[in-house]
């Protein structure tokens, strides 16, 4: 499960990507506008801002983060973006830090490049941070002790999760598509007691905490803590840098 007040508590943070990735998008007047992977839609009630003619298609395959986009007049549905495939008026498709949840995701880019009409758009954004110290302190947490147990097989993430950009680059010039790709690493500026583990908390940790009794979960943050304090320490004033590497294509269809 997901929980959209969670997710949104740095949603200034986790919004910036997604403006970055609509900036390259070069769509005048698209029919149809999608969404795979809405969230809870403070980003997507932003699109008729960009496109006011367009038809704003919203998906997402937690009901609570739908429940949530609904709330803030998204029309969204509950899909896996598995079995979606564009309606014949799409013209912009956009994935805003969902991708990286699907293993296949090239063979679906790849997938819907072909079923797009020449002049569409594919643009989406995927973090690279994978093998970033937060990742690789839960693992190490989870692999010792009586987590090992507990934890032992949960899928957590390692190797080629995402690709680079010249990988999705080489991927969607060979379907066809002119291709702008590239990665920024943001320096988040956070504040707060535990900064990280809150950011962390809202994403890689949702299947920890789904695993995990109520009071286990509370002993698992707190040998975490000290692990996530050392790796990212907060400066005399209270502040805490994180940094944040993501990947982000913006193809249109030849």
């Amino acid at each position: 499960m997901w929980n959209p007040d969670t997710y949104l508590a740095f949603a200034d943070h986790r919004g910036r990507p997604f403006y970055d990735l609509m900036a390259r998008i070069g769509a005048q007047a698209p029919r149809r506008v999608v969404d795979l992977g809405c969230g809870p839609g403070n980003l997507t009630a932003t699109l008729p801002q960009r496109w006011p003619s367009a038809v704003i298609e919203a998906w997402d395959s937690s009901s609570e983060m739908v429940a949530a986009a609904r709330e803030r007049g998204v029309d969204a549905g509950v899909a896996d973006v598995r079995e979606w495939s564009p309606q014949p008026d799409t013209d912009v498709v956009l994935s805003n830090a969902t991708l990286q949840w699907v293993p296949e995701h090239p063979d679906l880019l790849t997938r819907w490049a072909a079923a797009l009409t020449p002049g569409s758009w594919l643009a989406f954004q995927v973090p690279g941070n994978f093998e970033a110290p937060s990742h690789e302190a839960v693992r190490r947490l989870a692999a010792r002790g009586p987590w090992r147990e507990l934890l032992q097989d949960l899928p957590f993430r390692v190797g080629k999760v995402v690709d680079t950009p010249s990988g999705y680059a080489e991927l969607l010039t060979g379907a066809g598509c002119t291709v702008d790709a590239w990665e920024t690493t943001y320096i988040h500026e956070l504040t707060g007691e535990h900064p990280v583990l809150d950011w962390i908390t809202g994403t890689a940790l949702r299947p920890v905490k789904s695993r995990l009794t109520d009071e286990r979960w509370l002993d698992f943050r707190a040998e975490l803590i000290p692990l996530l304090d050392e790796a990212y320490p907060a400066r005399p004033d209270g502040r805490t840098f994180f940094p944040f590497r993501r990947v982000f294509v913006a193809a249109q269809v030849g």
